[in-house]
């Protein structure tokens, strides 16, 4: 018979929510990350295309850059909503209804989705109880953007935009 294993201290939880997230939205993880190469994190990533870029897709199958940025902010959104008020139907498929974008407007979507990601991290930094719900949603945000920064970083190599050149340390 094996023994129930003690549970996790929230502060625990907390941290490794914290480090996830931010080595997913900013790279703030240290040099060596859990999941991403340095410098590729999602804000990272973006800060890198414009908006004639943003606006391109590479597959009619896929969304642009710019739909792909709206999606992670209308997620980030749709669980902070449910959170305050309860879960209510989302417009999913809204989420994706962006067209090519202006330079203004592509700042506006990135600024939108760092408002959004603030409020993701205060609320994950200051909540005092975590249950199997929340615990699943903070990992759910971490994959949730994995997955589409591997989308936009997949789109950039398919559209042959150059990567960055790398700071030196």
């Amino acid at each position: 018979m094996s023994e129930t294993p003690a549970p996790i201290p929230v502060e625990t939880y907390r941290t490794a929510l914290l480090t996830m997230l931010d080595e997913a939205f900013s790279g703030a993880s240290g040099p060596s990350g859990f999941f991403t190469d340095k410098g590729t994190s999602l804000f990272e990533t973006l800060a890198g295309i414009d908006a004639a870029t943003a606006s391109r897709s590479f597959s009619d199958r896929a969304g642009s850059i710019a739909a792909q940025v709206n999606h992670i902010r209308f997620y980030l959104d749709a669980l902070m909503d449910g959170l305050r008020s309860g879960w209510k139907p989302a417009d999913w498929p809204g989420s994706w209804q962006v067209g090519a974008v202006s330079d203004v407007e592509w700042q506006e979507l990135v600024e939108r989705l760092k408002a959004s990601y603030a409020e993701v991290r205060v609320f994950a930094a200051t909540n005092p109880d975590w249950d199997g719900n929340l615990i699943g949603g903070g990992i759910a945000i971490v994959a949730h953007t994995a997955y589409h920064l591997g989308e936009i970083r997949t789109a950039l190599a398919a559209l042959n935009v150059p990567e960055p050149a790398a700071d030196p340390e």
